[in-house]
């Protein structure tokens, strides 16, 4: 059993606004008024300009696409976030934009680490997003992000 996502995360309608000149664009409702704007292979390619990964060390985030989360964050806090899982094993990163610059991360949870007492790196930029948490939940199924495990499920 694997679970995988790379996404921009944001205020549903903010999002959408953002999105409306990227065709590859699929967009996904989550919980608490966000949605999610999946990194598909369509999009990857139609932002990735041959400059390469960005500065920050996420696996499908070039290093242009950077610049225009930052530029759309401009309108409201946004997060992209990436995980992958096999087996119960695996990574999260995550990092959250606001009024043009990085404000929380990057964050890295490598294989075999333990969350840190804040929380996983998604759970902490989707705090940061607004997002809360109910009693005995965090707020990554908060927002229903467990509903799927593959991202493409999700527009589906």
């Amino acid at each position: 059993m694997g679970y995988n996502l790379q996404a921009v995360i944001a205020d549903g309608e903010a999002l959408r606004a953002a999105a409306r000149d990227l065709p590859a664009a699929r967009l996904a409702s989550i919980g608490q008024g966000l949605s999610l704007m999946l990194m598909t292979d369509a999009l990857f390619d139609s932002v990735a300009d041959g400059s390469g990964a960005g500065a920050l060390g996420f696996w499908r985030l070039p290093r242009d696409f950077e610049k225009a989360l930052a530029a759309w964050s401009a309108g409201g806090p946004l997060a992209y976030v990436e995980a992958e899982y096999f087996g119960g094993v695996g990574e999260q990163r995550a990092a959250v934009w606001g009024s043009g610059t990085v404000v929380l991360g990057p964050l890295h949870v490598e294989e075999g680490q333990p969350f840190p007492p804040a929380g996983s790196p998604i759970s902490q930029a989707l705090r940061r997003l607004g997002v809360v948490a109910g009693a005995g939940e965090d707020e990554f199924s908060a927002v229903g992000l467990d509903r799927h495990r593959h991202g493409e499920a999700w527009i589906a």
